[in-house]
């Protein structure tokens, strides 16, 4: 489904029963709504209601003009949610996804159940200007982000995932591979420059924050680091997981994410 603005076009879906808990998702960078292709199923056996939604310039969405912010990319999300007549959800993010969730949780709080963090930062890295930057400058000499979908790949998954799952790690890559540059050089400039680590003590919802062991920069220490630092945060990890740990373990961070949300549940 599309929902046209003057500048953009954002692509989402929206399945399960309107009776429904929400649980609305947002992907990671190069990525669209179709990299949360395992939690569907199990989400919708359970009676909640899934949104999920393309980035701008990712996926099905049209990209605006550039550069993005993080708080930007986080109203999209609200935008689509009031569309579709969602007042409140619970909110899972990776990577980019996990930084616009705090946003949405610092700037929409009563929007906001609970928030799953995932392979995320709370700010932007300490060399991101020479990081993304090196970065956008290959994409826009080449005018393709073909041209970086095997590295990207290499960071988010294992090779023993893509031996195991040649038809997934395909469709990923096209995924990658397809991703507009205008849509990707916007919001890699939003990772460059955003900084919510002081104001997260004041989000009081439940937080989990998770990474895959293995994951080259959202590591372990980064992300128990970013659990403390909310009032009700906690931990997961997932052993010998990389940056996508929903698609390379997806029965674990199933099994994960459905604690959780019974968790909240229970003590809202």
């Amino acid at each position: 489904m599309l929902l046209p603005l003057s500048d953009r076009t954002l692509c989402y879906d929206l399945v399960g029963p309107e009776s429904g808990e929400v649980v609305a998702f947002s992907h990671s960078l190069a990525a669209d709504l179709g990299l949360w292709a395992e939690q569907v199923p199990p989400l919708l056996a359970a009676g909640y209601r899934v949104l999920r939604v393309d980035l701008r310039g990712h996926g099905g969405s049209r990209a605006a003009s550039g550069p993005y912010t993080i708080d930007a990319l986080a109203d999209d999300m609200i935008l689509v949610a009031d569309a579709v007549g969602i007042e409140r959800f619970h909110f899972v993010g990776l990577s980019i996804g996990g930084a616009i969730g705090q946003s949405l949780a610092l700037r929409h709080r009563r929007r906001v159940m609970s928030l799953m963090l995932c392979d995320t930062q709370s700010e932007s890295f300490r060399d991101a200007a020479n990081h993304w930057g090196k970065r956008i400058e290959r994409l826009e000499q080449t005018g393709t982000v073909d041209t970086i979908a095997d590295e990207t790949m290499g960071r988010w998954l294992t090779q023993s995932y893509r031996g195991s799952n040649p038809l997934r790690w395909d469709q990923i890559r096209a995924t990658v591979a397809g991703c507009t540059v205008a849509g990707y050089v916007g919001c890699a400039q939003a990772l460059a420059d955003f900084n919510y680590t002081s104001q997260l003590n004041s989000v009081n919802i439940p937080v989990l924050v998770a990474c895959g062991s293995d994951d080259p920069r959202a590591t372990p220490e980064e992300s128990r680091r970013i659990a403390a630092l909310f009032p009700n945060g906690r931990y997961e990890e997932f052993v010998g997981a990389r940056h996508v740990p929903n698609v390379e373990q997806a029965s674990a961070f199933n099994r994960v994410l459905g604690e959780w949300l019974k968790q909240v549940r229970t003590t809202r």
